[in-house]
């Protein structure tokens, strides 16, 4: 008999049918109280997975997510839905409600913000958007929408691959795109290529070439001249550190990115106004990905800088006439005053408010007891009504939560909001088609 370890390693391993069928077995032993878990009302509608760039593949997110005690998980990856049918499989399995979706760099070039620089440390004019609650029915058209950006990406992507080795050949490294960094990624079944992939196949080389420890750290110091932290220097003395290659991508992420960095084009980034009215046409939510100005990144990843928040009024007028539906944030990267101002502001203009924190390192938590808070404890009804929104148009477009046929067209986004969380809560998540039923119960 298979044990709970065995059926945790399979959960994420290589075979998509393996990991569905660890699925069902943990899911089993779950609703027989043979696992335990402290069950929280914490949500998160923003894990990446293997199809852009995580250590979980969808399933073993799904069931991340449910261990840590969340009501809720979502996939959201860097230009890819490929993990959608996996992630809601597996949370029917586990017994854990999921919503799907995607992120996607556009263009606002074409507007009056195009000079400057918005909610992307890396490109002026570039912007950062979430596709939330896509409904199953059009997975295969986000996919084809997907599908051309995610090649113009890679010819950068190589491009950038080549630009790095001009700064890192002469130590030794050899990195080409298509042996060393396509592999590491899913590319294959539909997924992305990012950069932080380039910088994996970069530490993973670094790893091979110096082992852990000393050797690599004087590597680091005495030949890149990289001047490390140090809690970062005793993270990388330990041999023994489980999150090793995370930590030493995250040195070069902080060093090299600037440096090899290539900024995209209008072909990879297209107009903003083209990927809203294509979510408003299958029904999905598109949210603009709130950063806020940086005084000290609490993940580390970000240096201190200004983003949207001396423009924020014009740019939250500007989402509303593009045809956004919604903003996303994440409460532990803001503070509590730049969160009552966007809130305030996007209550003001009819958007609705989600929350999520970007998981892609084996080193974050899923938790986010930041939602706990009475300031951000909307946000928990809010991933609700996400749910519902997804489920419920996954079998009728005119439940949608934004839908002009909507039955509840004619409410409030908050009283809208407030009726589809208490159906999402209600709904069974190992067989969310029952949300129908008790949904137009209520009507």
């Amino acid at each position: 008999m298979r044990t709970i370890a065995d059926l945790e390693r399979q959960i994420n391993g290589s075979d998509r049918f393996l990991r569905l069928e660890a699925a069902r077995g943990l899911g089993l032993l779950a609703k027989r109280g043979q696992i335990e878990r402290a069950v929280s009302d914490e949500v998160n509608n923003h894990v990446h997975t293997t199809y852009s760039f995580s250590p979980y593949e969808p399933a073993a997110a799904a069931w991340a997510a449910y261990k840590a005690g969340l009501g809720i998980v979502g996939s959201v990856d860097h230009d890819s839905i490929g993990a959608a049918k996996e992630m809601m499989e597996a949370g029917s399995l586990i017994g854990i409600a999921t919503t799907v979706g995607f992120e996607v760099r556009v263009s606002f070039l074409d507007t009056p913000l195009g000079g400057r620089k918005i909610n992307n440390p890396d490109s002026a004019g570039i912007v950062y958007i979430c596709i939330h609650g896509v409904p199953a029915q059009h997975i295969d058209e986000v996919k084809a929408f997907l599908a051309p950006i995610v090649e113009e990406r890679n010819r950068r992507n190589k491009a950038q691959v080549e630009a790095l080795m001009a700064l890192v050949g002469p130590y030794g490294f050899d990195l080409d795109f298509e042996r060393d960094v396509l592999p590491l990624s899913r590319y294959q079944d539909g997924g992305s290529v990012t950069e932080r992939h380039i910088l994996y196949a970069m530490a993973r080389q670094t790893i091979t070439m110096y082992g852990k420890g000393k050797d690599l750290v004087r590597f680091l110091v005495d030949t890149l001249s990289i001047t490390l932290a140090p809690a970062i220097e005793r993270l990388l003395l330990d041999e023994e550190n489980p999150h090793y290659v995370y930590d030493l991508l995250g040195v070069y992420k902080s060093s090299f990115l600037d440096r090899f960095f290539i900024q995209p084009s209008r072909a990879e980034c297209i107009d903003v106004r083209e990927a809203v009215a294509f979510a408003n046409r299958i029904g999905a939510i598109a949210a603009y990905a709130y950063l806020g100005d940086v005084a000290e990144s609490p993940t580390g990843d970000k240096k201190a800088e200004h983003f949207e928040d001396s423009f924020l009024e014009e740019l939250m007028d500007l989402l509303v006439d593009i045809g956004f539906k919604a903003v996303t944030y994440m409460p532990p990267r803001n503070t509590k005053d730049q969160m009552a101002r966007l809130q305030a502001l996007a209550q003001e203009r009819g958007l609705m408010e989600i929350s999520g924190v970007d998981i892609n390192s084996s080193r974050q938590s899923m938790n986010c007891p930041e939602l706990l808070q009475p300031e951000a404890r909307h946000l928990v009804d809010a991933a609700w009504a996400l749910v519902a929104h997804e489920k419920l148009s996954n079998i009728d477009e005119r439940y949608g939560l934004f839908s002009s046929d909507n039955p509840y067209a004619a409410k409030s986004l908050s009283e809208r909001i407030a009726r589809y969380a208490q159906a999402g809560r209600a709904m069974d998540p190992a067989d969310p088609a029952t949300i129908v039923a008790r949904f137009e119960e209520r009507l």
